[in-house]
This record gives C-alpha cells, sequence and structure tokens, in this order.
C-alpha cells in the first residue's frame, strides 16, 4: 500500500488506491478520506457570531462526519473501468 499512496501529477489519487478502495480495502478508503479531508473541513466551515458580534470561524464537525459517511459510502458505487 506503501507505493500508491506516491502523489500523482496534478494531486489525483493513484488508481491502484481507488481501484482498493472500490473493493472495500479498509487502508484505501482511509487514504481516499484523507486525500478529500481538506475539501471536506471547507464544506463543513461555518461562521457564528460571539456576543460582541465578531464572526468566529468554525468546522461544523456534524457536517464534517456526515459528508466523510456519505463519501464512504459512495466509494464502493464508484464504476472502475
Amino acid at each position: 500500500m506503501n507505493k500508491s499512496r506516491k502523489k500523482t501529477p496534478g494531486g489525483l489519487l493513484p488508481y491502484p488506491v481507488i481501484v482498493s478502495a472500490v473493493s472495500g480495502n479498509v487502508d484505501a478508503i482511509n487514504v481516499v478520506l484523507e486525500h478529500f479531508a481538506g475539501f471536506i473541513s471547507a464544506l463543513s466551515t461555518r461562521t457564528m457570531y460571539d456576543e460582541q458580534g465578531k464572526p468566529v470561524v468554525y468546522i461544523d464537525e456534524e457536517l464534517r462526519r456526515r459528508l466523510e459517511t456519505k463519501l464512504i459510502a459512495k466509494i464502493p458505487t464508484f464504476k472502475v473501468a
């Protein structure tokens, strides 16, 4: 699995990792989750306002978990050629 963790041009996931994740390999699924962690965090970022009205940016952990769960559920349905 270590060989397939190498970065590819354009920041894409290596094909062997995708195939392994689709077939249910837990390590490969974790690599996919790690790859998309920044994107999921960005989607989970929320702004709330404190007592003085100043904006406070935070990551909504419940939303982040829900997005991760949806990604995990969709991985096995990904069509690999």
